[in-house]
């Protein structure tokens, strides 16, 4: 069965859960998570950290991520995302920890957040509910929370404005006003243009996604963007349900260039997707060139993507939104429903099973 994007019909019969929707609705998310974040009280003692750890996993965990590259592009406090089990060795009192899951319920966050309780760390929760949102609340943790039915990857736009908010409330982190509202009215324009009712011939998501259809997908970034390539990675596997990696400049160079040559059939089910900013570092953006030139060399085929926006905040935005559609466009081309994740329900179900 050839799949036609153009098709409605075919959103309705692949798409029963509405994901689209949901990616549409980025912006929105984004304006009242920041908003919501301004509005939340804290106590005045946690402006006083000088670094941040936030525990999370999957989709939870992503926004931390973006927040965490920020902070390390602004010269600031630094942020550390924690995905596992246990605490790093280094919170201690001058550590805010923040627990982020969307269900409340993700065993490794709960886990990790009972020992940050035993510590003198300050400590904040961000869910919707569930045994975290308890845990939190018999302990006296301020807990900020969201009302959002969807995948915990499909609320994205909470999880990371959210954290960006309380951190610019603390002064932790500082946004102008004109790089938020920038950032979303971005957003705002480039969410039609990418939508399933735009034509494939003038849709570059739809337009990816079909070149990707098949393919083994590679996603390089770097700086600010090495991060959001981790984003359309796991948008990938989770959207899309297809094999996806990603790999960060300038360390890629020093070793995954080398590793091009075998095997050779490989070269041909390769894509390669470079997710480029103007923000980067002048060097870091003649090594995007010169790989590209290797790949062709090797016969691997790749596209250049341009992040937009002035600001880091809007360049990060700009290609998160595109991975998000493009994703959803390859579930689409796979002929799957992009919302369920029914591999990691098993999982979760077995390990439930098995008493900590």
């Amino acid at each position: 069965m050839v799949i036609d994007l153009d098709d409605p019909q075919v959103y309705r019969k692949f798409d029963p859960s509405n994901m689209l929707e949901r990616i549409g609705e980025l912006p929105l998310q984004c304006r009242q998570a920041w908003g919501s974040a301004l509005d939340f009280p804290l106590p005045s003692d946690y402006s006083t950290v000088d670094k941040v750890v936030i525990l999370g996993m999957g989709g939870s965990a992503i926004g931390g991520d973006l927040v965490s590259a920020l902070a390390l592009e602004e010269g600031v406090l630094p942020v550390l995302v924690h995905r596992d089990y246990g605490l790093p060795p280094s919170v201690d009192d001058r550590t805010m920890v923040i627990a982020s899951s969307y269900s409340g319920n993700t065993e490794e966050t709960i886990l990790s957040f009972a020992q940050a309780l035993k510590t003198p760390a300050k400590k904040l929760v961000i869910t919707t509910g569930g045994r975290l949102k308890a845990m939190a609340e018999e302990n006296g943790v301020p807990v900020f929370t969201y009302r959002y039915v969807a995948q915990p990857r499909a609320a994205f736009g909470y999880s990371f404005f959210s954290i960006l908010g309380l951190l610019h409330k603390l002064g932790l982190l500082t946004f102008n006003s004109e790089d938020i509202e920038g950032t979303i009215n971005l957003l705002q324009e480039l969410s039609p243009k990418l939508d399933r009712d735009v034509p494939l011939s003038a849709n570059p998501a739809k337009q990816l996604a079909t070149r990707l259809l098949e393919r083994l997908v590679i996603i390089y970034g770097a700086g600010i963007l090495s991060k959001v390539a981790l984003r359309w990675k796991t948008q990938f596997n989770e959207n899309s349900k297809t094999w996806a990696f990603s790999e960060c400049f300038p360390e890629l160079d020093h070793n995954a260039v080398v590793g091009y040559r075998f095997p050779r059939w490989l070269a041909k089910r390769v894509f390669v997707v470079l997710l480029r900013s103007p923000s980067l570092h002048p060097r870091t953006q003649m090594r995007y060139q010169v790989t590209a030139d290797i790949l062709t060399e090797s016969g691997i085929e790749f596209e250049f993507i341009e992040a937009q926006g002035e600001s880091r905040l809007s360049q990060i935005m700009s290609a998160v939104i595109l991975g998000d559609y493009v994703s959803y466009y390859l579930a689409i081309l796979n002929q799957v429903d992009p919302s369920p994740v029914e591999v990691i329900d098993r999982l979760k179900e077995r390990l439930g099973k098995i008493e900590i």
